[in-house]
């Protein structure tokens, strides 16, 4: 039995986590942990959850917990792999996974020197569909590589608290938006870009919006995430000489008709949910009987590529 303790009553987790963990009987959350004891209390009796603990300490210390979920802001996520990693437990991180490269870097070896997982929550790239989008690619159909597009457009309201809208939390377009057109550019390329060019609609010092022309080892291939979007757009377009291959909704496959197109050819995606695959992935990687898809050095260069791009955009 798989044990997982909540590291921050999130709203994510529900759906991330909570949802997930509810439809197998190899896995359990055992504790939530919050700041404040009666945040912990009221969220662990509305899901169900056994043990609420105050401070995030508390939880890392449990006996009864092998593996955290890490939702807490970017900003807090270095302190606490390392903190976990310390006390020997597994993680699965949430995305963006940290604040910059050099932070990713430190997280990643504080998990390899304590001999423990480190998974990103990129939730995404274990559904069914993107592993159908990397056959494509492998098997030549849609020919020499020519251009691709990302974009991750959907509104993200102004509210007092959202951490998205926070610079100093790790707030940002690129970082809550964007990292996921620019990980599967770099999934699907299999290949680190170059930023040629990037701007920004900058709002107290927070990227409302932002798009960034990259090469990727000569292939051209640009990305827009806004967070402000007058139009909700989720897609991922690979052309090649042959063919182009589309993929809607690529973030959340199994919501608003998502599928793989490629010319008048359409394959729907799977119904299973991108955070059941995430579960099962990280219940098969704790197995031994499979290598993380995330996390490691792919984290860290997804991070370096934000950086750049921020670069780029004059952050």
């Amino acid at each position: 039995m798989l044990r997982i303790g909540l590291l921050g009553a999130s709203k994510i987790a529900p759906k991330a986590v909570i949802a997930p963990v509810a439809l197998r009987d190899d896995v359990t959350i055992t504790a939530v942990a919050a700041r404040d004891l009666a945040k912990a209390q009221a969220y662990a009796e509305q899901y169900g959850i056994a043990t609420a603990v105050e401070g995030y300490d508390a939880l890392i210390d449990r006996d009864d917990v092998d593996l955290i979920y890490n939702a807490l802001p970017p900003a807090a996520h270095l302190e606490w792999t390392r903190k976990a990693a310390a006390a020997g437990k597994h993680m699965l991180c949430e995305k963006p996974f940290a604040m910059t490269a050099a932070e990713a870097r430190a997280m990643v070896d504080a998990a390899a020197a304590a001999g423990v997982v480190l998974i990103e929550a990129f939730h995404y790239r274990f559904h069914p569909l993107m592993t159908r989008a990397l056959e494509v690619m492998a098997s030549g159909e849609l020919g020499p590589i020519v251009g691709a597009e990302a974009v991750f457009d959907v509104v993200i309201p102004k509210r007092d608290g959202e951490l998205r809208w926070i610079r100093e939390q790790g707030g940002g377009a690129l970082m809550d938006l964007g990292c996921y057109p620019l990980h599967a550019l770099r999934t699907l390329l299999g290949a680190e870009p170059t930023v040629i060019k990037a701007s920004a609609r900058w709002d107290g010092g927070v990227d409302a919006g932002l798009g960034a022309a990259l090469d990727f080892d000569g292939v051209p291939a640009r990305i827009h995430c806004d967070m402000e979007a007058t139009e909700r757009k989720i897609l991922l377009r690979v052309d090649g000489e042959k063919a182009s291959m589309t993929l809607e909704s690529f973030v959340h496959p199994y919501r608003d008709n998502g599928g793989l197109r490629i010319g008048d050819r359409w394959e729907p995606a799977s119904p299973t949910t991108t955070y059941e695959a995430q579960l099962d992935h990280v219940v098969e990687v704790l197995a031994g009987r499979v290598a993380p898809l995330t996390g490691g050095d792919d984290a860290v260069a997804t991070m370096a590529a934000i950086d750049a791009i921020y670069a780029a955009a004059g952050h």
